[in-house]
């Protein structure tokens, strides 16, 4: 089954099968929406970030913002899980790299958060892909109309497919960086990309057509007819979700068959992500 708006396919991970985004079977999926709860996790980013309103049409939602006033800004995109603490600390990290950014991160799902493969899936089920791309363009639209003249977008995992998507779909977005996901053809075609796009996978990925090695160079091929310019790295030895190294992140990774840690691989990404959104954001 593939992921209407970002499309993957099942694959095993570590000698234990797991599925990404829509592919579980049909019972599976029923039986998490039995038993999942809307559940808030507090991260030890949450203090420090400032929760805000935005409007777009007739719909308000959430965001949470944290940086230094009048710098550029970066809206953060959520993994399947939801806005939990990992990217919160994503979010912080980024607005603390010199010489400081804004980052602000939608919460797409609501304020639902997943503490399970089976609830984060249920979460993506049923995710508005094309409502997420107007909350998007309205995080850019807000960022730009309190003090940041330039806006860029990244995003981890299903982020990181809506990252690329944004380079696409939103004219008012200055510079992309995703981090291991790409967006299905019904949803972007990145060779429409109308912003600077950097792009990071690991090698060990095994998200087939998502963000596996074949699916990075796909879309280097796709950002290569774009014009516009690009990066598409990849990670020797890392497998998805590798920048997630707090210890409960990593627990979780462990606990999904994902054991790989590399903290040259996650200095060198975020070396790159800082090198970029300062290259064209600050221009």
């Amino acid at each position: 089954m593939a992921l209407r708006g970002v499309g993957v396919a099942v694959k095993t991970l570590a000698s234990r099968t797991f599925t990404h985004p829509r592919a579980l079977s049909a019972s599976s999926s029923s039986s998490s929406r039995c038993r999942f709860q809307i559940r808030s996790m507090a991260g030890s980013a949450t203090s420090e970030l400032k929760k805000i309103q935005i409007q777009r049409d007739d719909i308000t939602f959430d965001a949470y913002v944290v940086g230094k006033e009048g710098a550029p800004g970066i809206v953060v995109l959520q993994e399947w899980w939801g806005v939990d603490y990992e990217v919160k600390n994503h979010a912080l990290k980024i607005s603390q790299m010199d010489p400081g950014f804004k980052a602000l991160i939608p919460d797409l799902y609501r304020g639902k958060v997943g503490l399970d493969v089976a609830e984060a899936q249920h979460l993506m089920d049923g995710l508005d892909w094309q409502g997420a791309v107007k909350d998007i363009r309205a995080s850019v639209s807000w960022l730009k109309a309190n003090g940041s003249q330039k806006v860029g977008v990244t995003g981890f995992c299903m982020g990181g497919a809506l990252s690329i998507a944004s380079s696409v779909l939103i004219p008012e977005v200055d510079a992309v960086v995703a981090f291991y996901g790409v967006p299905s053809s019904e949803l972007a075609d990145p060779a429409q990309a109308k912003a600077p796009v950097q792009a990071h996978f690991g090698e060990l990925d095994n998200f087939v057509g998502f963000s596996d090695v074949t699916a990075a160079k796909s879309l280097e091929e796709r950002l290569k007819s774009s014009g516009i310019p690009y990066e598409v790295h990849i990670y020797p030895g890392n497998g998805h979700a590798f920048l997630n190294t707090s210890p409960e992140a990593v627990k979780r990774r462990k606990g999904m068959g994902l054991t790989d840690e590399d903290s040259a691989a996650v200095e060198l990404a975020w070396s790159r992500f800082q090198s970029w959104m300062s290259r064209y954001l600050r221009a």
